[in-house]
């Protein structure tokens, strides 16, 4: 798969693509149609399928000190595309210049001159350009002079409407991680780097891999049964905190797994956890030996709930 940068030259073996255009954050159910939709259109006609997303989010453009709400991260979708069997992904790095661009300038500029694309599919929802002056209608008839031919996918729908990024986050924040992961197809993961904490895991028994959250959703404040994927591709099985860590002061922010019959050194490596049942909110413990056991309890918890949920 070819990783793009929408400011480089489009490579000649890419134009005339099909394109899925989205944001695609999560990547849930109805993204999976709008760019397998694209996929089966490219393989019919022989064109290759490239996906086009946005980095950052215009809304992290648009409104800077919005609270975090990514459901994954850059790397995180491009490795998701690229199983999803796209032959490139180009990614729009969201600027001044991009958001004020009027619509018409985004089809013929940038869609059919830069990109030389044949075909377009997007969400039957999707809006572009200066002031989301643009919509699918816009880019059907404006794009048909320049050769384009778009399509919309409509929404993917289940038992209680239509599948959104919306519905993923609003069930992750009261920790309903089986309907996130029902939706998404997978369940959510955060991916970050280890760091050095306070160590005190370690004096008790339980060391952690540490994590900041960073531009990631935030989950229900809680504990979780996780798996965590190694730097050596290892999945292994644990329990997690998510939050502040009431019993200990400062509050700090975190993602803390701790790792069932895992040893080894994970500082300066980056790890990704799944969320894949909440157990119990954060709690304040009057001593470290009530929080220890509770932690025990977690954890034989925890090991119940995956043995039932991970193959």
């Amino acid at each position: 798969m070819i990783r793009l940068d929408h400011r480089d030259p489009m490579p000649e073996s890419l134009r005339g693509a099909v394109l899925a255009l989205g944001n695609f954050d999560g990547f849930h159910q109805g993204h999976q149609a709008v760019v397998g939709t694209a996929i089966d259109w490219a393989r019919r006609e022989g064109r290759p399928a490239v996906v086009a997303t946005f980095s950052p989010h215009p809304m992290r453009y648009f409104k800077p000190d919005c609270d975090p709400f990514r459901l994954t991260r850059l790397d995180q979708r491009m490795e998701l595309f690229e199983a999803a069997g796209v032959d490139g992904v180009l990614v729009f790095f969201f600027d001044a210049v991009l958001a004020n661009m009027p619509a018409e300038r985004w089809i013929e500029d940038m869609i059919a001159g830069h990109l030389g694309a044949a075909g377009v599919v997007t969400g039957e929802d999707f809006t572009f350009g200066q002031r989301r002056g643009g919509n699918t209608a816009l880019l059907k008839s404006l794009g048909a002079q320049f050769g384009i031919e778009a399509r919309t996918v409509g929404a993917v729908h289940d038992t209680e409407g239509p599948i959104s990024s919306s519905r993923i986050r609003t069930a992750l924040q009261v920790g309903d991680c089986e309907a996130a992961t029902r939706l998404l197809t997978r369940p959510f993961a955060i991916r970050g780097t280890v760091q050095h904490g306070d160590k005190v895991g370690r004096t008790i028994g339980f060391p952690t891999a540490n994590i900041e959250l960073g531009e990631y959703l935030r989950p229900r404040y809680g504990i979780y049964a996780v798996t965590g994927r190694l730097p050596d591709g290892r999945v292994v099985q644990g329990a997690a905190n998510i939050g502040i860590r009431p019993s200990f002061d400062p509050p700090k922010e975190l993602l803390e797994p701790y790792f069932f019959d895992f040893s080894g050194d994970l500082y300066g490596q980056e790890i990704e956890v799944a969320l894949h049942s909440f157990l119990r909110p954060e709690g304040k413990f009057d001593s470290l030996e009530e929080l220890t056991a509770q932690i025990a309890r977690d954890c034989d918890e925890a090991r119940a709930r995956l043995a039932t949920l991970v193959p």
